[in-house]
């Protein structure tokens, strides 16, 4: 028995620095994404943006330090820290949901009225989805709190859901060269279809999540199927929904929200 127990604790301890690997990684891409198109702006002072803009980046940015927190203090056996500072959590999601949404109608009607028309109306449907998978993966991480092995999972899907969108800078930046005071949402939105390479690159964190189960589990635990398939068909339908009737009216809807 005392064999068994000093082989278990091994993987254990194994099992909880890959959660911390993970989150690093996320606040890595997260930051690194960012960085041309607004962090390295900063000290530059050729950022171009509203102060929503800013409240809406340092709540991104904070959610991926939080989480490699979280997952610190789980590996340090600092529990009871770690849901002290899940109750803070709970409250920058939200901010971060109300915030996107409202960063994201704020794109939506800087390109109405500077006459892009429904392609701002179609672009919409990224922010949007994307808060939305965020949000859903964010819920289902709280509903099953007392059940750790679905919330830590359910916790790193709601997070590269977000890093999506980092990824997407880095694409805009090669594809533009980047420079002072360039950055998504100022011109023209591009096309839907340059956002599905990013999003389905940021998926191969899933993919690591799969691997590591089958090696320690002999199985991956259903929250990375499951989170991998709903992801996936989120980026995938994005472009054909986005050009519907029914598409373009809700975001004319948003749009009406501002006035």
């Amino acid at each position: 028995m005392v064999a068994v127990a000093i082989e278990i604790e091994p993987v254990r301890e194994r099992v909880r620095l890959f959660y911390v690997w993970m989150a690093a990684a996320c606040a890595v891409v997260a930051f690194g994404g960012f960085a041309p198109t607004y962090w390295l702006q900063l000290p530059a002072g050729t950022f171009v943006g509203s102060p929503l803009v800013h409240i809406h980046g340092l709540l991104f940015s904070s959610w991926t330090v939080l989480l490699l927190l979280q997952t610190l203090l789980v590996a340090n056996g600092r529990l009871r820290n770690h849901r002290a500072w899940g109750l803070a959590g709970i409250s920058v999601a939200t901010a971060m949901v109300f915030m996107g949404l409202a960063a994201a109608i704020q794109t939506l009607t800087a390109g109405l009225r500077a006459g892009y028309g429904d392609h701002s109306r179609a672009f919409l449907i990224l922010p949007v989805s994307g808060m939305i998978l965020f949000a859903g993966f964010f819920i289902a991480a709280i509903a099953n709190i007392q059940r750790p092995e679905a919330h830590k999972r359910l916790m790193l899907l709601a997070t590269i859901t977000l890093l999506q969108a980092a990824m997407a800078r880095v694409f805009f930046v090669l594809i533009t060269g980047g420079g002072p005071g360039l950055r998504p949402g100022l011109g023209p939105p591009p096309p839907l279809a340059i956002g599905l390479a990013p999003s389905l690159i940021t998926e191969l964190l899933i993919v690591a999540g799969l691997i590591y189960d089958w090696r320690t589990r002999g199985r991956p635990h259903p929250v990375w199927v499951i989170g991998a398939a709903v992801t996936t068909a989120v980026i995938l339908l994005r472009g054909p929904l986005s050009g519907t009737h029914g598409w373009l009216a809700f975001a004319d809807g948003l749009a009406r929200i501002t006035g």
